[in-house]
């Protein structure tokens, strides 16, 4: 067997050839995707990232070529050479981007031979999670995997451009870093040199980038691989990429603004659709109250309402109580599809929302003939029911849910994921409809309850929004940030604020945040060092590169759109790590294994 590729070396790509280029003598090289046996006629459907080429072998013009076709496999690695012809009308293949033409071989070489693989490399063939990410390399062979890679390069040679274009600089910043608190898990590095002593993989080059604006960079980006040592889910690996930026000298609109400009570019060079600017905005506090989430899915309706006013004198012990509690009574309208939930699908969705801490779901049910059956009505004074069904807008086939709850954040976001979860088995979320809006003026704190104290709702470098700055001190849970998220589908693409770029009011923030002078000190000491010689204002924010790709490619998992993703205990299949090291490399770094427990996958 000859695997020289002297000779035939490629001329195009197999995916690329038209009638137009009928008459030409060509090489393609690629894999075999399938072969066909006619009898006297061998067909070769010959592939590579750019499609597939039929090559026909003709036994009856040359046997000798034809006997070594006739040995090849499929995913055998092979060079074809030969004339490009239109094929004739009749044997036209519509469902192939290059059906109308073939390559009549007059070489061919068998470049490597290949075992039977353990799944088939096939749009078409389910295969499971586990099996495909150990071979890993035989799942990316397969177009849709390929087409995923293709269009997450796309996005970020968009970025680059863009930002290039816009006055950017690209700058890259440590992977071994310091390890900092307010933020999740860190991934550890040990130090040989410094025994005892650790880097920490970046979350992110948040304290790196302001320290670019503080060095007059002016602006920079950078397309960068990033680490927490955290739960997996669809959305979230162990290691992943942001397109992260920051501007000096800038405000929040300066920041939103030029964004805008980078995803309309985004949708239409990557998808051909034409994002209407400006994006709408929603404060956080009006995005809880009527979506019941900080990333508000906008493909459809269900809004939530909130009846407090009315439960307030009623005899609904429920309802009257979470009201009297200090609490809330909201409710969602799905309307027009009464009729698909019957009694039994109505008490899966109360169970669904105990799994956000509700205590139960109230309804109430409009048939398409006007009667009325409910959970709550037969307590509520005629008046109090048509004040609820005029809230709601209700008319015929309409379902009312309802949670009420002492706890009104309980009540917001349960229904909030009820209203998505309906939408989703109503499909109404349509993965080819896209709705873009930012989520301005978070809250500049949160409260941990694993902690008991509070903490950063972004980061601790989060300017407050200076009507709040004054009450830092006396009421923190009231102070409303200058953050702000973008949000596609009801998933958060990306996140920034504008900084704190002074440094009294960054000693304030690391006070409220529970920081004595020498811890913050000992933690962030280089960036107040560096704030005290003069600091522009600034501001910036970050991508997710995987999720964008994600919901541009309509997928559900961020592990499609990355080569070689981990799995869910953060294990690499196919390279089988982590792994155990020897002795020698753990005396290097004065380190010593005490525990090994069983992995869990």
């Amino acid at each position: 067997m000859n695997t020289n590729i002297s000779g035939m070396k490629r001329t195009d790509m197999c995916g690329s050839l038209r009638p137009s280029d009928a008459g030409r003598t060509i090489t393609v090289n690629g894999w075999v995707d399938r072969v066909r046996d006619k009898g006297g006629v061998l067909f070769l459907l010959v592939r590579d990232r750019s499609g597939i080429l039929q090559c026909t072998f003709d036994k009856s013009v040359n046997a000798a070529l034809f006997d070594i076709a006739f040995t090849c496999r499929t995913e055998f690695v092979v060079a074809v050479k030969g004339e490009l012809v239109a094929r004739d009308p009749a044997a036209v293949n519509t469902k192939m981007p290059t059906g109308e033409v073939e390559l009549i071989a007059s070489d061919l070489r068998i470049l490597s031979r290949a075992e039977t693989t353990p799944f088939e490399i096939d749009d078409n063939k389910e295969a499971g999670d586990q099996i495909r990410l150990k071979y890993r390399y035989l799942d990316l062979r397969r177009p849709v995997m390929q087409r995923n890679m293709m269009l997450r390069h796309r996005v970020t040679q968009i970025a680059r451009n863009y930002f290039d274009e816009q006055g950017f600089l690209e700058i890259e910043t440590p992977m071994l870093t310091k390890s900092t608190p307010e933020g999740a898990r860190d991934y550890l590095v040990p130090s040989r040199v410094h025994p005892g002593k650790f880097y920490a993989l970046p979350q992110s080059p948040q304290q790196y980038k302001q320290l670019l604006m503080l060095a007059g960079m002016d602006r920079y980006i950078q397309i960068t691989r990033c680490f927490r040592d955290e739960d997996l889910r669809a959305d979230r690996q162990p290691e992943f990429t942001q397109i992260d930026l920051e501007m000096s000298f800038v405000e929040e609109d300066d920041v939103i603004a030029v964004n805008e400009g980078f995803l309309q570019r985004v949708f239409k060079e990557v998808l051909g659709i034409d994002i209407q600017l400006p994006l709408p905005r929603l404060p956080y506090r009006e995005a809880m109250n009527r979506f019941g989430s900080d990333k508000p899915d906008l493909r459809f309706g269900f809004e939530i309402q909130d009846v407090s006013d009315i439960a307030a004198g009623c005899n609904f012990a429920v309802f009257k109580n979470a009201v009297e509690g200090g609490g809330t009574v909201r409710l969602i309208n799905i309307n027009g599809y009464a009729d698909q939930f019957p009694r039994k699908e109505i008490d899966k969705l109360a169970d669904f929302v105990k799994t956000y801490r509700a205590k139960g779901l109230a309804w109430m049910k409009l048939a398409a003939d006007g009667s009325m059956t409910s959970s709550f009505a037969k307590f509520l004074t005629p008046e109090e029911v048509e004040a609820v069904k005029s809230r709601a807008g209700a008319q015929p086939n309409d379902l009312l849910l309802a949670v009420a709850d002492t706890d009104t954040e309980t009540a917001l976001v349960s229904l909030g994921a009820l209203r998505c979860e309906l939408a989703k088995r109503l499909g109404l979320a349509k993965k080819d409809d896209f709705k873009l809006l930012w989520v301005t003026e978070f809250p500049q704190f949160e409260y941990s309850e694993e902690e008991d104290r509070l903490v950063a709702k972004h980061h601790p470098f989060t300017a407050p929004m200076d009507e709040d700055v004054e009450k830092l001190e006396s009421d923190p849970r009231s102070v409303r940030a200058k953050a702000y998220d973008i949000i596609l589908n009801g998933c958060e693409l990306g996140g920034g604020s504008i900084r704190i770029h002074d440094p009294e009011l960054q000693t304030r923030m690391f006070r409220a945040l529970g920081f004595t002078e020498e811890k913050a000190t000992e933690q962030f000491g280089h960036l107040i060092t560096a704030f005290s010689y003069g600091a522009p204002p600034h501001g910036g924010l970050a991508y997710g590169l995987d999720r964008l790709c994600m919901l541009l490619a309509g997928l559900d998992s961020i592990r499609d759109v990355i080569a070689f993703p981990k799995v869910q205990n953060a294990s690499d299949l196919m390279m089988q790590c982590p792994d155990l090291v020897d002795s020698k490399q753990l005396d290097e770094l004065s380190l010593a294994v005490t525990r090994i427990e069983k992995d869990s996958e």
